[in-house]
């Protein structure tokens, strides 16, 4: 399941948001997303988790719980919408 997680402190560093979803499931991947010319995080990311069950634990657990001073949104991620021209 691939989860969508906004509302990110510029100061979240990737690790703190695996540990923090590590503890509803295994965990594949975390990726916060950074400014290509800022050099800082955009204030949100995407976690990768394989059972679906434990990913949805970790959405109710998660979404709007406070992590490093704000208040997450935690929710499934939408496949990404296909340029059309």
């Amino acid at each position: 399941m691939n989860i969508f997680v906004a509302k990110l402190s510029y100061q979240t560093q990737e690790d703190k948001l695996r540990t923090v979803f590590e503890e509803y499931g295994k965990v594949d991947t975390v990726k916060i997303i950074f400014d290509k010319y800022e050099g800082r995080s955009k204030g949100y990311g995407f976690v990768e988790m394989p059972d679906d069950q434990e990913g949805m634990a970790a959405i109710d657990a998660l979404n709007e719980s406070e992590l490093d001073g704000r208040n997450i949104v935690v929710k499934k991620a939408r496949p990404k919408a296909k340029a059309g021209y």
